[in-house]
């Protein structure tokens, strides 16, 4: 492969989820604009990060997949002739669902699926709540670009989902990330965590001779 430039969106979310995915195109568009041929967007980008407590009224931000968000994103994808990596919150059967991520082709069309396996459970991350542990298993995806592996935030940690998506010849494995610092621990723990983050990415890539995208 004579290589391929990628773009990481990093954006502020409201709380009106189509303003959300409008705010995801334009940053798309600005992405490819700039060279970029395999765009990531951030993980459970239409919405505000709900899982910060427990409460029912927000399934009704799930969707499916294919759905709305894999729609408007997969003519956006065509009309730019790119790939775009985009999370959803996936409404799989009624009370199964997923932390996932829809790996759209430069064609407009899907070209792997990707739920999210390590679902944490913690104060202000109550994902256990929300998310079923994913089934699809650590895969690499071939697109237009390239062949790419995608996990989801907390997956990062883990070595063994780096090593065998890696193991499959993903040239980049993307890590599409919601959280960032409980506000509380930063002055005292966040430059140590900081610290850990970039050390676990850093040893993915090196281990497994491939790009981290995060």
């Amino acid at each position: 492969n004579s290589g391929f430039r990628i773009g990481l969106v990093q954006m502020s979310v409201g709380k009106d989820v189509d303003k959300n995915l409008g705010k995801a195109v334009e940053k798309v568009r600005h992405a490819a604009k700039k060279g970029a041929q395999v765009i990531c967007l951030p993980e459970l980008f239409r919405s505000q990060y709900f899982c910060q407590q427990e409460d029912a009224a927000f399934f009704d931000l799930a969707e499916t997949v294919p759905g709305p968000t894999t729609e408007v994103l997969g003519k956006l994808a065509k009309s730019l002739g790119v790939v775009i990596v985009a999370p959803v919150f996936e409404r799989r059967a009624p009370g199964v669902y997923h932390n996932s991520a829809a790996i759209i082709d430069s064609n407009g069309l899907l070209a792997g699926f990707y739920r999210k396996m390590h679902i944490p459970d913690d104060p202000a991350y109550y994902e256990k709540f929300y998310f079923t542990p994913g089934d699809t298993g650590f895969r690499a995806h071939e697109t237009s670009a390239g062949k790419i592996g995608t996990l989801i935030c907390w997956d990062q940690w883990y070595p063994e989902g780096a090593r065998l998506t890696a193991l499959q010849g993903a040239s980049v494995l993307f890590y599409p990330t919601a959280i960032g610092w409980h506000p509380h621990e930063k002055a005292k723990h966040g430059e140590a965590q900081r610290d850990a983050w970039r050390t676990v990415q850093r040893g993915h890539a090196i281990a497994n001779g491939v790009y981290v995208a995060a």
